[in-house]
């Protein structure tokens, strides 16, 4: 190697590292603390054990995803169950998995392999278990915000301003 080449390999490692050092600094400047997992739960250790039991059993995360696990073989356009107890309340959810046919509790246009199938033939105890379970999944009220915010600067193209509802 020549001397030229050896000065434009140092000066050209120093500018890389002057890079580097720089977009660390604007990084470490401009970062929000993480305000953490949107999503919990109110549930027991008992009762989620058994919901765990219930949703292995009738097959749940083959469609749905909870805590962000999915069966990722499947495209099913199922929704995620984190945070549901957030928009359906527990009488409501047994309900719907009482129900001979779910859809017409909930009606859906999705083919119908895609739909959600009834839990009638479950044990009543079962079904109440999975009902307390997916209504105990909850969602911090800083994220429905932030959601709230993001999808009308979306959709509108402006500035979100919060009003008091």
């Amino acid at each position: 190697m020549r001397t030229g080449e050896k000065g434009i390999f140092v000066v050209m490692g120093i500018s890389v590292l002057i890079l580097i050092g720089v977009k660390y600094y604007q990084n470490s400047k401009n970062t929000e603390p993480d305000p953490g997992i949107p999503y919990f739960t109110t549930a027991s250790k008992e009762l989620t054990a058994e919901a765990a039991r219930i949703m292995k059993d009738g097959k749940c995360h083959s469609c749905h995803s909870l805590w962000g696990t999915r069966d990722m073989l499947q495209a099913v356009p199922a929704p995620p169950l984190d945070g549901m107890g957030y928009f359906r309340d527990e009488e409501w959810l047994y309900k719907y998995f009482s129900a001979e046919v779910p859809q017409d509790i909930l009606p859906t246009r999705l083919k119908p392999e895609y739909r959600q199938p009834s839990f009638s033939s479950m044990s009543e105890e079962d079904r109440r278990n999975l009902a307390k379970y997916i209504a105990s999944l909850q969602v911090e009220d800083w994220y429905l915000e932030d959601t709230k915010k993001r999808r009308y600067e979306k959709l509108t193209g402006k500035d979100y301003i919060k009003t008091d509802e």
